[in-house]
C-alpha cells in the first residue's frame, strides 16, 4: 500500500484550487458568444480525447457491465447536469458569489447521507449545515435581488453534484478513475450530439451548433482542458493524503475565485455577500473538523488493544 504523502496530496489540492475557478472563468467568458450545449459537448469531447490514450496506453481496464455500467451513466448525466447549471450560473452572476453558493454542497451531503445513507449525524454537524445554509442565503440575496432565480442555479449546482459524489460513493472502489471519466466523457458525448443536432433544427438556443471564431475554439480547448486537468489533480491529490486532510484545502477555491472574478470581470462580492460567504466557510469548515474528530474516535475504537 502506498505511504501518506500529505505535503504532495495538499500541493496537488493547491492546484485544484486554482486551474478549476479558471476553468470556471473561461466559461463565463464563453457565455455570451457560444450556446451551453455545445460548451458543454467540447468540455466532456475534450475529456475524452485527453483521457482514452492514456487508459489505452497504461493497459487500465475500461470495461463495464450490470450495476457499474448503469450507475455510471448516471454519473454522467449527473455530471452533465451540474456543468451546465454551473455555466449557466456564470453568465449572470459574478464568479466568486456562484463559487461560493455552489458550496452548500457540503451541508447537502451531509443530510443525503444522513437520510439515504443512514449516515450517523449529530446535532452539532446538523446545526452547522442550518448555518451554512443560511450563510449561503446571505450570497444569494443581493445576487437575487439583480437578476432573479438565475442567482438560485448554483444552489441545483450543489445538490445535482451531492447526488453525484453519492452515486460515485457507490462505484469508487470497483472502477479506475481515469478509466470512469475517460467512459463518461464518451457517454456525454452521446447523449449530447442528438440533442444539439435537434436544437440546431427546432432552434432552440441553448442547443444550437455554431462556427466559433478563432478565440472562442481557443476558449472551448481551454474549458475541456482545464476540466480534465482539474479533476485529474483532484483525484491524484487523494492518492497521497486522507480525504480528511484535503477537505479543507477545498475552500480556496473561493478565494482564488474572488481573484479571478476582480481581476477579469472587476467583479467584488458586496459586504453582504461577504459575510455570507465568511459564514458558509466558517460551517463547512466546522463540519469537516466535526467528520475528521468522528472519523478518529471510530479508529480508536476498532483499532486491537496494544499488548503491555
Amino acid at each position: 500500500m502506498q505511504q501518506d504523502r500529505p505535503l504532495i496530496g495538499i500541493a496537488l489540492m493547491m492546484g485544484f484550487c486554482i486551474v478549476a475557478p479558471v476553468g470556471d472563468a473561461v466559461a463565463k467568458l464563453l457565455g455570451a458568444s457560444v450556446p451551453l450545449g455545445q460548451v458543454v459537448l467540447l468540455r466532456f469531447a475534450i475529456q475524452a480525447l485527453i483521457l482514452i490514450p492514456i487508459v489505452w496506453y497504461s493497459g487500465r481496464i475500461w470495461h463495464m457491465r450490470g450495476r457499474v455500467l448503469r450507475l455510471t451513466f448516471l454519473r454522467t448525466l449527473l455530471h452533465m447536469a451540474g456543468i451546465a447549471a454551473m455555466f449557466s450560473a456564470l453568465k449572470y452572476l459574478p464568479l466568486a458569489d456562484a463559487v461560493a453558493i455552489a458550496f452548500v454542497m457540503p451541508f447537502f451531503m451531509l443530510l443525503l447521507g444522513k437520510f439515504i445513507l443512514n449516515e450517523e449525524v449529530g446535532p452539532k454537524r446538523l446545526g452547522a449545515s442550518i448555518v451554512g445554509f443560511l450563510g449561503t442565503l446571505l450570497i444569494v440575496q443581493p445576487s437575487f435581488a439583480d437578476v432573479g432565480w438565475p442567482a438560485l442555479l448554483p444552489v441545483v449546482v450543489a445538490v445535482v453534484f451531492s447526488f453525484f459524489m453519492l452515486v460515485t460513493r457507490q462505484i469508487a472502489k470497483e472502477t479506475d478513475p481515469i478509466s470512469l471519466q475517460a467512459v463518461s466523457g464518451v457517454m456525454a458525448v452521446v447523449v449530447i450530439l442528438p440533442l444539439l443536432a435537434l436544437g440546431t433544427m427546432t432552434q432552440i438556443a441553448p442547443l444550437r451548433l455554431i462556427q466559433p471564431d478563432a478565440l472562442d475554439w481557443t476558449l472551448l480547448l481551454g474549458i475541456g482542458v482545464l476540466g480534465t486537468v482539474a479533476h485529474l489533480l483532484m483525484t491524484w491529490s487523494l492518492r497521497f493524503a486522507p480525504s480528511a486532510t484535503l477537505a479543507p484545502m477545498q475552500y480556496l477555491e473561493i478565494p482564488f475565485a474572488t481573484l479571478l472574478g476582480l481581476l477579469i470581470f472587476s467583479d467584488l462580492p458586496n459586504p453582504l455577500a461577504g459575510l455570507g460567504i465568511l459564514i458558509t466557510v466558517g460551517a463547512g469548515l466546522y463540519i469537516v473538523m466535526r467528520e475528521r474528530a468522528t472519523a478518529r474516535a471510530l479508529a480508536a475504537a476498532v483499532a486491537p488493544p496494544v499488548a503491555p
